[in-house]
């Protein structure tokens, strides 16, 4: 079934660009956004109430944190290559399609949670080879343990939430979000600071609120899903619940190499952050700050990706590749276009933002050279993931995993390294780093759509 904006311009060519696509686009974007930015507020205000007991704990959380998101990432990586499958086969009109999707990526997320628990429950007890500072490894550790919990809740939240975002469906996610925002920040406020007759477990307590909030929203997301089925009778409740070997090998194809980038690129940030670990709690403290506010930013044009994914996915699936051809460049327009205005923000008020997470003076200090880095890669660094989202869209996931594993890992790491510890920047040098692997993912991922726009039409006639 095509959206109505597809059918449109089918009918009417002359329709197809950049304004005809910006407010479809804008509509999908724009709760997808608001979810982005709910779902990285929590780390946001996990730093902020943690930021209030010490520094150390700052660095727990962001070496507790960092850990399990890069495994988080690639769990939620492998699903991603339910978006091609589940929007094209709504743009095509195949409901049962995209229904069947869902039920292999509920099934993959269990299968995918449990192997993930024990990897992280192996690695926390591992983390001090890595030689972190001892005043932060304890919580760190305790951190791990319980923030794992919330593995496979978060897998399941992921898999239904691609299914409804691949038909379109996006104001639900949002909600459930913002509502867990809510639950997060009042189990925190129990937690962390003991209130309410609660003991005070302060790095500990904000892994605990973080897995309450999990289970919160795979629960809200999922009395949704099975509501909306019901009450639109969409066929939905009638799929057989069983494995289909078929489709678990098309999303395994596909979601593999996004789940392979993802961590490449996740896992980058984990190994600077435990770079950053080795100096000192003041640093590591002001790495954690900067980087969650360049994380913030980072989460619309993601959010952006998703949706440009979307339109192109269903696009091809309507056998539309010169809406599909649109839809992608429209959407990295929009992504660098909100990625300038950031980067004049982290410019111009870094003090101010920064104060908002800690009121240590030396921390902040820190902190402001950090966020100039983040400023010159901001454009970047929404460019190459807007760029991979609509090459996801129209089912390359490849090109985003070899650009990562070379971006980040051959050119942006191994400089971190020189410049933070050979020629003696500190965390300066590890941003600095890190910069040049998202310039060089940027320009090259840019030059990928750019071909993939001609084999547009090839694709559209076999969706």
């Amino acid at each position: 079934m095509s959206s109505p904006s597809i059918a449109d311009a089918r009918a009417d060519p002359s329709r197809i660009g950049f304004r005809a696509e910006l407010s479809p686009l804008l509509r999908l974007a724009g709760p997808v956004i608001v979810s982005e930015l709910g779902w990285m507020a929590m780390g946001l205000v996990d730093t902020a109430m943690v930021g209030r007991v010490s520094a150390q704990a700052i660095g727990a959380v962001s070496v507790g944190s960092h850990t399990y998101f890069v495994a988080a990432m690639f769990g939620m990586g492998v699903l991603l290559g339910l978006d091609p499958l589940v929007s094209q086969a709504w743009g095509a009109g195949r409901r049962d399609d995209a229904h069947r999707g869902l039920v292999q990526g509920l099934l993959l997320s269990v299968l995918l949670g449990i192997g993930l628990m024990a990897i992280l429950w192996w690695a926390g007890r591992h983390l001090g080879a890595l030689g972190i500072d001892p005043g932060v490894l304890p919580d760190a550790m305790a951190y791990m343990d319980v923030v794992t919990w919330g593995m496979i809740p978060l897998l399941l939240f992921a898999a239904v939430r691609r299914y409804l975002q691949g038909m379109g469906i996006v104001r639900p996610v949002m909600i459930v979000v913002l509502v867990a925002n809510l639950v997060n920040a009042l189990a925190n406020w129990v937690l962390i600071f003991g209130n309410l007759g609660a003991p005070a477990l302060g790095a500990v307590g904000s892994a605990w609120a973080t897995t309450i909030s999990r289970v919160f929203m795979i629960l809200g997301l999922a009395a949704f899903t099975w509501a909306h089925a019901r009450s639109v009778g969409s066929g939905l409740l009638r799929v057989r619940w069983a494995p289909d070997p078929g489709a678990l090998r098309y999303i395994v194809r596909l979601g593999v190499p996004a789940a392979t980038q993802l961590t490449l690129e996740g896992g980058v940030f984990t190994a600077a952050t435990l770079l950053a670990a080795r100096l000192d709690p003041t640093a590591l403290a002001a790495h954690q700050i900067a980087l969650g506010a360049a994380a913030f930013a980072f989460m619309v044009p993601l959010a952006i990706s998703s949706a440009g994914a979307v339109r192109v996915g269903q696009s091809l699936g309507a056998a539309d590749p010169e809406r599909a051809r649109t839809a992608g460049w429209t959407a990295l327009v929009v992504g660098g276009a909100f990625m300038t205005f950031s980067a004049a923000s982290f410019l111009l008020v870094p003090r101010l933002l920064l104060s908002v997470f800690t009121n240590e003076a030396a921390v902040i200090a820190v902190g402001v050279g950090l966020l100039r880095f983040a400023a010159a890669f901001q454009l970047f660094d929404g460019v190459q993931v807007v760029a991979t989202g609509i090459l996801r869209g129209s089912g390359d996931t490849r090109t985003s995993m070899f650009t990562s594993m070379v971006a980040y890992w051959v050119i942006g790491l191994p400089l971190a390294w020189v410049f933070c510890f050979s020629a003696g920047l500190g965390v300066d040098g590890l941003w600095a780093g890190l910069t040049s692997g998202l310039v060089f993912a940027a320009f090259t991922l840019v030059t990928a759509w750019t071909r993939r726009v001609r084999r547009l039409p090839e694709l559209a006639r076999a969706s």
